[in-house]
């Protein structure tokens, strides 16, 4: 058995309802439909050809911008509330598209819906009444964490997908979604994801105020706080970076103990050790050694509505090179345990070359804690410039050997994981 199934429950009064829920009611929209909703929101062009003259479109929309967040009307969770089904069961021509080799349902598919929904969720949440478009650019800036409740996700039933804004602040949009899916007529919860949301102006280039949020029970008030509570906690994980802080006593110890246990005493004489000489623990790997590699070009067909690169398409890039990273690494399959701390740091341009880099970090009995780094490539220039960094945590089927750095550079690498880890153990 796979301590899998223990995810604490997010706090939703909203979703909850859903958790014991019967068959979906069959006016639910679907996912074709949410992308569709979005398109007529920013008035997007369906024709790559045409996609320079919609955003130029966009630029008299500035007129519509609020000056002051105090001049939008407040809204109330339930406003944003959206429920959206993805009918795998009822309509067994789509589930080609989310099947994997293994008869389950691809993660990365799921990635991609999270995020289409989580923009629709803060468009519903900003929409005013006589504006056809909006005039905000409302684009993915971090998605917080993602844990997952069941091991496997079935591709014969059907899915449902619910989410509400739960947290806001001037120009930022944190928003919870829960996946569940229809199993013996009642639907039972798949995973809880929370994303965060910016709102820009029609150009994408400055930031935009939105609409504040009012708590209207004691539970909406404490899922607020929490939000509140899920910034600052991401304030001081920024703040004690290790690209920015010296790692703690405890983790210094933890690499100097890694270190001394890699020292080869034979390679010397008698009495003597050298610092050059190195040998690989029993049942260990290098992380040198633990690593894979891919490349994407960027095709209009991935664009999103503001065509740059979709986001949920760098997810589930990102992910499949990171499950396959960890099933290499592992010799067995992995599953999907949580996904966290996803910066959007910059937008990637159609036509791009995106290199993506997955490693293994950090490993302990069972589990594999997977970063990939992305980066696109200008030709032109010849720079290089990161994009985004993902964290993923899986399980595998066996025990796996203990990744072992060799360099400062990977044991700086070795305690990240172990940090992201640590956090994501402290859900189950």
């Amino acid at each position: 058995s796979y301590r899998l199934c223990t995810m604490r429950k997010l706090p939703s009064v909203l979703a909850r309802t859903f958790t014991s829920g019967t068959s979906a009611s069959p006016g639910l929209p679907d996912m074709s439909k949410v992308r569709s909703k979005l398109r007529d929101i920013v008035g997007a062009s369906t024709n790559w050809r045409d996609h320079v003259q919609a955003m130029q479109e966009r630029k008299a929309l500035h007129t519509l911008l609020a000056k002051r967040q105090e001049d939008l009307p407040p809204r109330r969770m339930k406003d944003s509330y959206l429920e959206v089904i993805l009918p795998l069961g009822s309509q067994p021509e789509i589930r080609e598209k989310y099947l994997n080799v293994h008869n389950s349902v691809r993660f990365g598919r799921i990635l991609e819906d999270l995020d289409s929904l989580g923009v629709l969720i803060c468009y519903t949440h900003t929409k005013q009444e006589m504006q056809q478009r909006s005039p905000l650019s409302i684009v993915t800036a971090l998605v917080d964490k993602i844990n997952l409740r069941q091991k496997i996700i079935h591709p014969d039933c059907d899915i449902k997908f619910t989410g509400n804004v739960s947290w806001v602040g001037k120009t930022s949009m944190e928003v919870k979604m829960h996946m569940l899916q229809l199993h013996d007529g009642v639907y039972s919860p798949v995973l809880d994801a929370t994303f965060v949301m910016v709102a820009r102006d029609p150009e994408n280039k400055r930031p935009a105020f939105v609409n504040p949020l009012i708590p209207e029970s004691p539970e909406e008030e404490e899922i607020f706080k929490q939000g509140e509570l899920n910034k600052l906690k991401r304030i001081e994980f920024s703040t004690a970076s290790l690209l920015k802080m010296a790692p703690t006593a405890e983790e210094r110890n933890i690499v100097h103990d890694i270190f001394l246990n890699t020292l080869d005493t034979r390679q010397e004489g008698v009495g003597t050790v050298s610092f050059r000489s190195r040998k690989l623990p029993p049942n260990s790997v290098w992380m040198e050694d633990a690593k894979l590699k891919g490349l994407q070009i960027c095709h209009p067909e991935e664009r999103n509505i503001f065509n740059r690169i979709f986001g949920g398409f760098l997810m589930r890039k990102a992910f499949e090179l990171g499950w396959a990273t960890a099933c290499s690494y592992g010799g067995s399959r992995p599953f999907i345990v949580s996904v966290d701390d996803i910066m959007f740091q910059k937008p990637v341009e159609v036509g791009s070359l995106l290199l993506l880099s997955g490693q293994v970090c950090y490993t302990e009995k069972n589990y594999i804690q997977i970063r990939v780094h992305s980066e696109v490539y200008n030709a032109n220039t010849r720079e290089h410039h990161t994009t985004n960094i993902f964290h993923f945590t899986f399980i595998s089927e066996n025990e796996v050997p203990q990744v072992v750095p060799k360099t400062y550079g990977e044991s700086m690498l070795f305690l990240d994981g172990k940090r992201h880890f640590t956090a994501v153990m402290k859900e189950i």
